[in-house]
C-alpha cells in the first residue's frame, strides 16, 4: 500500500518534467512560409526553424520550441500539427499571405489546443508576424509561463560573441547596445524592473557578422512581458524569446483560451538599424504617431544644471552674456526653482519676488534672443508637498495599498489616469506656458518611463493594468495641451539613462541621450532614435557628460543637437558633482563646435544607418547625407590604416575634406572608395563631388 502512495506522489513530478509527445510524427511534412529573404520552417510538432535564405552558416540550431506554454505540472511543447491553411489577406497594413495552422498537445485529461497564425505581408517580407492562441480542451490547469518566439542563435564560425539591441530597462543604465558572449544573462523585464525603473523599447536584435534576426510584440500599449537574452556553454550561442511569467500562477479553465500578444520575428543582415527602422514602420501603419519635426528642437542648448539645485536667478541672468556669445539658442531652468515635486510654483528663498520673478527671469532670457525651456517632473509628489497633503487620494497604491515610491526623488506617484492627476496637471502646465511664458518643457524622470498598476480604489480603474497601458495617454495629453497654448514648443523626454519607452515617443518632439555615461552611449542612443522615428531632433545631453567632457565630435558627428551645462564667470560654491567652469580655453574651444554645427546643421540631414554596423565595422563609423554631399564621423581610441567610405556613386570623383580642422585630405574615385588616414579619437570629414 505504501509503495502505491509513493508511486502516486511522484506521479505530479515525474509530468513536470515531461512534454506532451505524440509518435508517428515523421511522416508529416514540414510547411514553409517564405518572404524575400525569411524563411520558416514548421515541423510536425509545430516547432520552428528560421532561415535567412542568403545566410551562408545557419542561423538558428536545427527546431525550436517557439511557443508554448508552462503549467504547475507540465511543459506543454509539443503540439501534433493537425491542420495548415493559406490565403491572401489585404488589411491596413497591406497585402500579404497568411497561414493558420493548428495543432493538439492530448496526453490523458490534458487537452490542450494550439493555434497559431503566421503573416507575412508584401511590403514587409522580412518580418513575420506571430499570432498564437491556446485553447484548452481539457482539465484544469494552472499556467505559471507562457512563451513566445524563442529561438537559439548560433555563433558565426570562428566567433565567440555576437552583438545585440536589448530594448529593457534597468538601473544600471547600462547599454543599449552590447556584445553577448558566454556567461550573459539579462532578463529585459519591460514592467517595473525597480521602485522607479521600468518600460524600454519591446524588441530584442541578434546580429553575426553575416546575419541578425529580431524579435519583438507589436502590442499597441505597453506590456509587461520580458525579452530574455542568454548565452552560455549548453546554448554556444545566444538564446532570446518573449515570455510572461505570472507570479501567481494564472487560471485556465476547460473552454478558456489564452491569447498571447502580436510578435513578429524577423531577419536583417548588417546592425539593428534596418530592424528596428522597419518595426517602426510598421507599428506606425497600425496606428502609432510620432510627432512632426520642430525647427526650435535643433537649436544648440545652455542647462544651468551646471550649477545644481542651489542655482539663483542671478547666476542663471549673468551666464546669459556667454550663452549668446557662443552661439546656444535654449536656456534651461531645470531642478531648484519649485517648492516640492508637486507644488510647482517658485521657491521664495530664491526668488523672493515670487511667479513674478520667474516671469522676468523668462523675459530676460527672451530679450537676449534666446528661448527659455523649464524642468518638470510630472507624476512626482512629495510626501511633504502641499498638494499630497490637500490631495491624499492622488497617489498610485501598490497591491499591499502602501504607496508607491520613486526613491530617486524621495516622493510618490501620482497615478496617470485619476481625474485629479490629469487636472492638476494642465493646471501647471498653464502656469508654465501661458503666466510666465516659456517655450517648452523637459520632462525628467526615469519613473515616467513606465509606471506600475494602480491598486488605488478611489482611481476607479477596471484593472490595475490600466495604468501601465494608459501612461503614453498621459503624456499625450501634456504634449497636446502645451502645444495648443504654444503651437512652436518644444517638449523633450528626458527618462534618465533608461531605454525610452517606445510608446512615450509618440508625446515629444526632442529625443535626448538623457545622462549617457560614455561618448560610445551618445552615438548608439542617437542610432536607434534615428531608426525609430528618423527626422527627430536628438539632443547629445551636455557634454560634459561625455568622454573627457568635451567630445563634441561625438554629437555633431551623429547628427546630434550640441548642449553644455558650463558655468561662468564662476561655479556655484556648492556644486559638488563636478568643474564646469567655462574657462577661456574651454570657451574657444565650445565656440568652435557650436559654429561647426550650425554651418553644417546635421542633425537635419539623413542618417544613412545602414552603410555600417555599429558593432563588427572598424573604426566606428556614422554616415548623414545633404543633397550630393556625405558626411562621415569615424571613431576609435587611436586609428592609423585604410578606411572603407561606403555610399558613394562608382562614376563620380569626390574632395574628401576634415571640416573640423579645414584640411583637404585628397580626392577619390566612388569606384575606388578607400583612403590611408589616422586619428585618434574622431575624424569627422565631408565628401563631395567634384565639379564636371
Amino acid at each position: 500500500m505504501k509503495s502505491k502512495l509513493f508511486i502516486l506522489l511522484l506521479m505530479p513530478l515525474f509530468w513536470e518534467l515531461q512534454s506532451c509527445s505524440f509518435g508517428h510524427t515523421d511522416k508529416i511534412q514540414s510547411l514553409k512560409i517564405s518572404g524575400k529573404d525569411l524563411s520558416i520552417e514548421l515541423d510536425a510538432l509545430m516547432r520552428t526553424h528560421i532561415t535567412d535564405v542568403q545566410q551562408t552558416e545557419p542561423l538558428t540550431k536545427d527546431y525550436s520550441y517557439s511557443e508554448y506554454i508552462e503549467t504547475r505540472h507540465w511543459k506543454l511543447k509539443d503540439f501534433h500539427r493537425e491542420k495548415d491553411t493559406a490565403f491572401e489577406i489585404s488589411d491596413s497594413i497591406g497585402k500579404g499571405e497568411r497561414y493558420i495552422i493548428i495543432g493538439e498537445c492530448n496526453k490523458g485529461r490534458v487537452k490542450v489546443e494550439k493555434r497559431l497564425s503566421i503573416t507575412v505581408y508584401n511590403n514587409f517580407p522580412n518580418m513575420a508576424i506571430f499570432n498564437t492562441e491556446f485553447i484548452n480542451n481539457g482539465e484544469y490547469l494552472n499556467l505559471k509561463k507562457w512563451v513566445s518566439n524563442h529561438y537559439d542563435i548560433s555563433y558565426s564560425q570562428g566567433d565567440t560573441l555576437a552583438w545585440s539591441f536589448q530594448g529593457g530597462t534597468t538601473d544600471e543604465r547600462s547599454d543599449w547596445i552590447r556584445p553577448v558572449s558566454n556567461g550573459f544573462y539579462r532578463e529585459n523585464y519591460l514592467g517595473m524592473t525597480s521602485s522607479d525603473y521600468g518600460g524600454g523599447i519591446p524588441v530584442t536584435d541578434i546580429w553575426r557578422r553575416d546575419v541578425g534576426i529580431a524579435i519583438g510584440h507589436i502590442n499597441m500599449v505597453p506590456l509587461r512581458v520580458t525579452l530574455p537574452v542568454e548565452s552560455d556553454d549548453e546554448v554556444s550561442g545566444v538564446d532570446i524569446s518573449i515570455q510572461k511569467k505570472y507570479k501567481e500562477t494564472h487560471p485556465f479553465a476547460n473552454g478558456d483560451t489564452l491569447k498571447l500578444p502580436k510578435t513578429f520575428v524577423s531577419v536583417h543582415t548588417g546592425d539593428c538599424f534596418i530592424s528596428l527602422r522597419k518595426f517602426s514602420e510598421f507599428m506606425q501603419r497600425r496606428g502609432i504617431t510620432f510627432p512632426k519635426p520642430e525647427d526650435g528642437a535643433f537649436e544648440p542648448v545652455w542647462c544651468a544644471w551646471g550649477y545644481e539645485r542651489n542655482v539663483t536667478p542671478s547666476e542663471i541672468i549673468g551666464t546669459l552674456p556667454m550663452v549668446k556669445k557662443l552661439g546656444f539658442k535654449w536656456v534651461v531652468i531645470d531642478d531648484g526653482y519649485q517648492q516640492a515635486e508637486g507644488d510647482w510654483h517658485v521657491n521664495r528663498k530664491k526668488f523672493p519676488g515670487g511667479d513674478k520673478q520667474m516671469k522676468s527671469l523668462v523675459n530676460k532670457i527672451h530679450s537676449y534672443g534666446l528661448k527659455a525651456k523649464l524642468w518638470y517632473t510630472p507624476l512626482a509628489v512629495s510626501p511633504c508637498s502641499k498638494l499630497f497633503k490637500k490631495e491624499p487620494d492622488i497617489i498610485l497604491y501598490n497591491k499591499d495599498w502602501s504607496p508607491r515610491y520613486i526613491t530617486w526623488w524621495d516622493s510618490y506617484y501620482m497615478g496617470p489616469t485619476y481625474s485629479k492627476t490629469i487636472a492638476k496637471t494642465k493646471k501647471d502646465l498653464n502656469l508654465f506656458i501661458n503666466k510666465w511664458g516659456f517655450d517648452g518643457l523637459k520632462l525628467d524622470g526615469q519613473f515616467q518611463n513606465a509606471v506600475p498598476p494602480d491598486y488605488n480604489p478611489a482611481h476607479h480603474l477596471k484593472n490595475p493594468e490600466e495604468a501601465c497601458e494608459k501612461l503614453p495617454d498621459f503624456f499625450k495629453m501634456i504634449y497636446k495641451t502645451v502645444r495648443n497654448k504654444k503651437p512652436n514648443a518644444v517638449i523633450e523626454h528626458c527618462p534618465c539613462g533608461t531605454c525610452m519607452s517606445f510608446y512615450n515617443m509618440q508625446t515629444m518632439n526632442q529625443a535626448v541621450a538623457s545622462d549617457p555615461t560614455s561618448s560610445w552611449q551618445i552615438r548608439l542612443k542617437g542610432k536607434v532614435y534615428k531608426a525609430l522615428l528618423n527626422k527627430t531632433a536628438y539632443y547629445g545631453d551636455h557634454v560634459e557628460l561625455s568622454d573627457g567632457g568635451n567630445d563634441f565630435a561625438s554629437t555633431i558627428g551623429i547628427g546630434g543637437v550640441p548642449g553644455s551645462k558650463f558655468t561662468w564667470p564662476k561655479n556655484n560654491p556648492a556644486v559638488t558633482d563636478g568643474d564646469f567652469l567655462l574657462t577661456p580655453e574651454k570657451a574657444k574651444l565650445w565656440k568652435k563646435w557650436i559654429s561647426i554645427y550650425k554651418q553644417k546643421m546635421l542633425s537635419k540631414a539623413n542618417y544613412l544607418g545602414t552603410l555600417y554596423d555599429i558593432g563588427w565595422n572598424k573604426p566606428e563609423t556614422h554616415v548623414l547625407q545633404k543633397g550630393d554631399t556625405l558626411f562621415y564621423s569615424f571613431y576609435a581610441k587611436n586609428w592609423e590604416g585604410k578606411i572603407d567610405l561606403r555610399g558613394l556613386d562608382q562614376k563620380k570623383v569626390y574632395t574628401v575634406y576634415d571640416y573640423v580642422n579645414s584640411k583637404n585630405i585628397g580626392t577619390i574615385k566612388g569606384g575606388q572608395p578607400f583612403i590611408n588616414v589616422s586619428f585618434r579619437k574622431y575624424l569627422l570629414i565631408e565628401v563631395y563631388p567634384n565639379k564636371e
